[in-house]
Formats: C-alpha cells, structure tokens, sequence
C-alpha cells in the first residue's frame, strides 16, 4: 500500500511540475519527470519507476504538458535506475537515470515515433534534447533522496524506513 500512495505523490508531483518545461523541437524537455524517475527508481524499484513514469506521461499527454516522447523518453530512465539500484544499493545510481533517457529513450523514439510524427530529427539530436532534461533532472532527484535520507537518519528518536523493502 505504501508503494501506491508514494507513486501517486510522485506521480502528482509531475503533474502539479509539468507547466515547467522548454520545447525543444517536437519534444517538451520537462527536467522534473527524471527528478522522478530517479527518486521511483531508487526507492519504489524498476517496475513501479516504470508505472509512475507512464502514468505521469498519460496524464502529463491529456492536459497538454507532455508529448509522445515522454513514453519512450522518460519510462526507460526509471528503470535503468530500479535496475541499477537493484544491484548496487547506492543513492548515486539515481545519476544513471540518463543512460535510459539519452541512448535508450532516443533509440525507441526514432524507432516508435518518429515515423508517425512527422518529423525527421534524428538520433543524435533527440538525445541532445533528452539529455539536456534527464542530465538536470536526474541531478535534483539524486540531492532530495540525499535529503531524504539524511532528514530522516538524523531523527534519532524516530524510526523511520525509507527503503525499497516498504
């Protein structure tokens, strides 16, 4: 249950932050979906990264703040982190979110939809694009878990678990 209502939070986190963005060419470069991406990753694991970011991209497409490629170009990066987070077990991973974004999402977006939107950019250019929002983004989500973490680790007299495991 606790995994739900932190992915709505963070879901509507994106939401309530999705009038902040700067278009670039047919994409919408929005940093605050990788802040996102890389706090699900860390602390929900791939699969509800992945849930968040897609629902995030729906809601973000019907009010208009989003575009097609916040399916291929945000869902990636927060699995790339669940997966790295998976293994490691460091914070730090939440800096990867890029990898999935940048190569990943550019490759599924000239793959999946470039062809149907009428624009011919290409690879290196929609990973530009990307990059310059999942690289910022990314950054921000790695300082609040760092600020999460730490707030919650020096309330000694309150226990508190902020782990994937909840």
């Amino acid at each position: 249950m606790r995994k739900i209502v932190f992915s709505a939070v963070l879901v509507s986190l994106c939401v309530v932050l999705s009038g902040v963005y700067i278009p670039v060419g047919p994409t919408k470069v929005f940093p605050f979906q990788h802040m996102v991406n890389a706090i699900a990753g860390v602390f929900l694991g791939p699969v509800w990264a992945g849930i968040v970011s897609l629902i995030a991209a729906l809601l973000r497409n019907i009010l208009g703040t989003g575009t097609i490629f916040a399916f291929p170009g945000g869902i990636p990066g927060g699995i790339v982190v669940g997966i790295f987070y998976m293994w490691v077990k460091k914070d730090w991973v939440a800096l990867l979110e890029p990898i999935g974004t940048g190569p990943i999402g550019a490759t599924l977006s000239v793959w999946l939809v470039m062809p149907y939107v009428g624009y011919h950019l290409g690879w290196f250019t929609l990973q530009i694009a990307f990059l310059s929002s999942s690289i910022p983004g990314s950054l921000l989500g790695f300082l609040l878990i760092k600020i999460v973490r730490r707030r919650f680790s020096l309330n000694a007299g309150h226990k508190t678990n902020i782990s994937r495991e909840t």
